[in-house]
């Protein structure tokens, strides 16, 4: 058996664990590689704060499996009602709503919650114009991202997602460099 069909039989069994792991993974190595990357060293955490911030990944991936499915079934509800167009069975269409609700509804109060435990993690105060710059991401980086998430079948997803974080942390580092 190979490493890639291991990776998808464990994401197939196991959609939450996989989740929380996939992000917890991911998700830390794209902060830390950020945190490098704007002049912080590639670990400005204590022990025990990273084992918090490896915690709230895991559960954000938790998070992710549960509201991809739900905006999955919030999109099928209002295309049965008549509230929003199917422009036909075209999975990019689907896939380019599910992300924009996704991103719209869950993105600023998930943002917010990983923002605020950042804050206590790190024992710092909230910085309102940060926070407003991250939900900015949602759409210039997120919708279209989520858009190829969604395209693809439901065990890649969080998988897809959790490497997108890699990438805006890389994206934002450099950009923080620059400025």
């Amino acid at each position: 058996m190979t490493l890639w069909n291991t990776y998808v039989g464990f994401v197939k069994e196991n959609p939450i664990a996989s989740s929380a792991v996939q992000v917890a993974l991911l998700g830390t190595l794209g902060e830390l590689i950020g945190c490098k990357l704007r002049g912080r060293g590639f670990m400005p955490f204590s022990p025990p704060q990273l084992a918090l911030k490896v915690l709230v990944w895991a559960f954000l991936g938790v998070t992710f499996k549960y509201s991809f499915a739900g905006f999955f079934g919030f999109h099928e509800a209002l295309v049965a009602k008549g509230l929003w167009p199917s422009m036909g069975d075209g999975t990019l269409w689907r896939a380019l709503s599910v992300s924009t609700f996704t991103n719209l509804l869950f993105g600023p109060v998930m943002m917010l919650f990983h923002r605020w435990t950042d804050n206590w993690i790190e024992k710092a105060p909230m910085n309102w114009s940060t926070l407003q710059s991250a939900w900015k991401t949602l759409l210039w980086f997120w919708i279209p991202a989520h858009t190829v998430t969604f395209s693809l079948p439901a065990h890649f997803q969080v998988g897809l997602a959790a490497l997108w974080a890699v990438a805006l942390g890389v994206i934002l580092g450099l950009f923080a460099r620059k400025a």
